[in-house]
């Protein structure tokens, strides 16, 4: 055997190759690729990748990483072209995105991209993308991410099936079950209080608190025109949701566990309809028929309010054992507050079950905004229970991409505040349940 030859046997094959205009602007991208792959990635640039799909050498090619932000927008027919080609030659194909709009996204997921992970890269996000890719067939370009991703592009947005019949796994619950579950409200007292994020992440962080025996945990978006439960998680709104809310009255355990979506086989979730409906579609009965199933069958469940007072929040309220208010340090949301405390309050309803969240606190530093908290809870005549941080960009990011914080931003400040709050929740639940 030739010195040559033995070079040639020791020398990987290429399996992946990452695609960017500066690779060295994505560090922990090219970390991750050697921890998954050691020596068997390559890189290439944009104008690089389709003449070498070409090459002998792409033979061995299993997928490749385009790596993208904002700058590289206006390369999209490149990119496009290279998913493209990539596709023909039966190669998959990971998107890295760095804000990125969800317009540019959806694009190239239609072009047939099979997935896509934010940077900075989450903790094994990559790996477990990589593992996907390599473990699964050639699958269309409209994946739920690209159909999530639609409702905010300017594409046309591809029509959703009328029949539930999906790849989802199907929502089984347990007949006669009678679980007396604990029931959350969340509602922003004004827009962008980050009421959803919170109601998302906060059952969430329920559903995965413990690796054995975690609590079973349903999160309902009751905004029936503008959640974004949906999004925030990259489900589908399935029709029979529609189907439910229109006739509880002759709702079942069947029809209910119909209209559930399973996420990530850690809780289970009733998005919003797919289309807008008026809020006073349902009626109170309705309402407290839908919560009461709910909490049979469930320990947790979280619902996420519309920011309008209905016909039926009295029923929330009055069957909620924590009803979370969430505001922030402005006019808007301390004015919103007096409004709804003096409403309550005039109806005798139970005003003292209301929990007040403060979104976006000032940092522990800032004695000025510490000051301007104070002030506003003694004018209101309230107490703020708990204080988030101001998240920042990551949160954005996870919300756009349909990920947890926990899965996208895991040292996020806000992500462990609500993992903070959630096992305080735990507790005092488990505290209850043994006392009775």
């Amino acid at each position: 055997m030739t010195d040559e030859t033995a070079l040639e046997m020791d020398i990987p094959p290429i399996i992946a190759c990452t695609i960017s205009r500066n690779v060295q602007e994505f560090e922990l991208l090219i970390e991750d690729m050697e921890n998954a792959l050691g020596e068997q990635w390559g890189d290439l640039g944009f104008e690089e990748a389709v003449p070498f799909f070409a090459q002998e050498d792409a033979g061995s090619l299993e997928f490749i990483a385009i790596a993208m932000d904002a700058e590289d927008e206006a390369d999209l027919p490149v990119l496009a072209e290279i998913i493209e080609a990539a596709k023909a030659r039966g190669i998959k194909v990971i998107l890295i995105t760095e804000d990125v709009s969800p317009a540019a996204l959806h694009h190239l997921m239609r072009k047939g991209a099979d997935e896509f992970v934010p940077y900075p890269l989450p903790e094994t996000e990559l790996q477990f993308a990589i593992d996907r890719v390599r473990a699964t067939p050639p699958a269309p370009a409209e994946t739920a991410a690209a159909v999530a991703l639609a409702d905010v592009s300017d594409a046309p947005v591809a029509e959703e099936p009328a029949s539930d019949e999906t790849n989802e796994k199907k929502v089984k619950l347990e007949k006669g079950a009678a679980r007396n579950g604990v029931l959350i409200a969340v509602q922003g007292l004004v827009g962008g209080t980050g009421a959803t994020t919170f109601a998302t992440n906060l059952a969430w962080e329920l559903a995965t608190i413990a690796k054995t025996d975690a609590p079973k945990v349903c999160l309902i978006d009751l905004d029936l025109q503008f959640g974004s439960v949906a999004t925030y998680l990259d489900l589908p709104r399935r029709e029979s949701v529609y189907e439910l809310l229109s006739d509880i009255e002759n709702m079942d355990e069947d029809s209910f566990s119909q209209a559930l979506m399973d996420y990530e086989e850690k809780m289970q979730v009733l998005t919003a309809p797919a289309d807008m409906l008026p809020l006073d579609l349902l009626p109170p009965q309705d309402v407290e028929k839908l919560l009461a199933t709910a909490c049979a069958h469930f320990d947790y469940v979280i619902v996420d309010m519309p920011k309008t007072l209905v016909q039926w929040s009295e029923t929330v309220l009055n069957m909620a054992h924590v009803y979370f208010s969430m505001l922030e340090i402005d006019m808007r949301s301390a004015q919103n507050a007096l409004r709804l405390k003096r409403a309550l309050q005039s109806e005798d309803l139970p005003f003292e079950k209301l929990r007040f969240l403060l979104n976006r606190a000032p940092k522990f530093t800032d004695l000025t905004g510490k000051s301007r908290v104070k002030r506003m809870a003694e004018s209101l005549g309230i107490s703020i229970d708990v204080q988030f941080p101001d998240g920042g960009k990551p949160v954005v990011q996870a919300c756009d991409h349909g990920l947890p914080l926990a899965t996208a931003a895991a040292k996020n400040p806000l992500r462990r505040e609500i993992a903070k709050l959630a096992k305080s929740l735990h507790e005092i639940g488990a505290d209850a349940a043994e006392a009775a």
